[in-house]
């Protein structure tokens, strides 16, 4: 049996990019014992094969506290996937951007997060050190790499937040106060579940709409699976160049 030792997470819209990954296996969520997700965009199974080279299971797809589960529900994929032999993980997400200068279409690699679901994956007496979240080193490579391949590749805070509602343009304000750049209503549970599992994480966000209140626009979650689609094909070429030099 193939042995995943990278784990990428597929946010919303990016499904696309387990189209690149020459399949071994699929296993369903249900399979695994999780539920599935309700949320369209969400395919809900893992993929075990090889991109570029490089062993992977991809998580098709992720559940979410705003569907009524809890955090360590959240969350049972990244331990999952821990027990198949994970050496790495890549969280994906589809966010709305706060920051002037990240254009929506482009992506940005997580620097820090901002927890603000108010929950915790972790329980009891479990003090996992979050100084740095999210890998040096690996987030150096794919700045390398972006940077080599002419990709725009922003870098900055993530809040997450419950959902899963839009957030208002006072919110907004708020969340640019704390120095966010991006939001969203994932990531960063699962990347507390990793690091206390010892796994190094690297995220990135594709930035699909401008936040409440920037512009006039409406948010829809339509817009955000059809920019997340459009973009995958940018993050499919840097995944297969970054595994595929660690193959």
């Amino acid at each position: 049996m193939l042995t995943p030792m990278i784990g990428i997470v597929l946010g919303s819209g990016l499904g696309p990019l387990a189209d690149a990954v020459l399949v071994e296996r699929e296993v369903s969520f249900a399979e695994a014992g999780l539920p599935a997700s309700s949320v369209p965009g969400h395919a809900g199974k893992f993929v075990f094969g090889r991109l570029n080279g490089a062993a992977v299971v991809l998580m098709k797809g992720r559940v979410h506290l705003y569907e009524g589960h809890g955090p360590r529900l959240v969350t049972a994929g990244i331990r999952w996937m821990a027990a198949q032999g994970l050496e790495m993980l890549i969280l994906t997400n589809a966010a709305g951007t706060l920051h002037p200068g990240f254009h929506p279409g482009t992506w940005m690699m997580l620097g820090d997060h901002l927890n603000l679901t108010g929950l915790s994956p972790l329980e009891g007496p479990h003090f996992v050190d979050l100084s740095v979240a999210y890998d040096s080193d690996w987030r150096a490579v794919f700045r390398n790499a972006a940077s080599h391949a002419g990709i725009t590749l922003h870098e900055g805070v993530y809040a997450g937040l419950r959902g899963p509602q839009y957030e208002t343009p006072a919110e907004i304000r708020m969340l640019r106060t704390l120095g966010a750049d991006a939001v969203g209503m994932s990531t960063v549970l699962e990347n507390i579940q990793a690091r206390a599992l010892g796994i190094p994480v690297v995220a990135f966000s594709c930035l699909t709409n401008w936040a409440a209140g920037i512009t006039a626009a409406h948010l829809d979650h339509q817009e955000v699976l059809e920019t997340g689609r459009a973009a995958a094909q940018q993050m499919i070429g840097l995944l297969a160049d970054v595994l595929g030099k660690q193959s």
